[in-house]
């Protein structure tokens, strides 16, 4: 086997890792929605039946919703959901959408999880150095948590960038343009 291959090889399982660590966040974390929903049917319930309000049932509601969006992203990436220029993209052959999908993760999608990362650390240390809590007095008393949601929705994209960058350079160094 040439060293060729073999890094191919590797790039590929590495790949497939990381399409799997994606894919089962993503799984778990849509069931979220579900207890989301059930919480908002409560919220408004005890608000509108029984006059009741509760914000520690509201802030469960934006951590839910918070912790959907930000670790499925890079899962909804991997299927093909994000917002493109499919109207382009649609029409084009798997050797042009390679070259598509490797210049969006090299020169848009990674720069900016990067940075995203860079500015993310010191903004997520300070809240886990206070233990950071709602400030409303009958909050949930773990901000730290929720914003530890962006510092890992930067990693899990930039992982998922990877891949696709990955996956797009197979497709433009076979041949045939399958990326088999």
């Amino acid at each position: 086997m040439s060293d060729t291959s073999r890094t191919t090889s590797a790039s590929l399982v590495f790949a497939d890792r990381i399409d799997r660590l994606n894919g089962l966040i993503g799984r778990a974390v849509s069931w979220l929605c579900l207890l989301v929903v059930l919480i908002q049917f409560a919220v408004v319930l005890m608000r509108y039946v029984l006059g009741l309000g509760s914000i520690w049932l509201t802030e469960t509601i934006v951590y839910g919703h918070a912790t959907m969006l930000m670790l499925a992203a890079a899962w909804t990436l991997r299927e093909g959901g994000h917002v493109r220029v499919d109207i382009f993209y649609a029409d084009m052959g798997p050797r042009r959408r390679a070259v598509v999908d490797l210049g969006g993760a090299l020169l848009l999608l990674l720069p900016f999880m990067l940075l995203l990362l860079w500015f993310t650390v010191p903004y997520v240390s300070r809240s886990w150095s206070i233990l950071e809590t709602s400030r409303e007095t009958s909050g949930l008393p773990a901000i730290y948590l929720l914003k530890t949601l962006i510092a890992a929705f930067a990693v899990l994209m930039t992982l998922q960038g990877i891949t696709q960058a990955i996956r797009a350079w197979r497709v433009l160094c076979n041949p045939t343009g399958t990326g088999l």
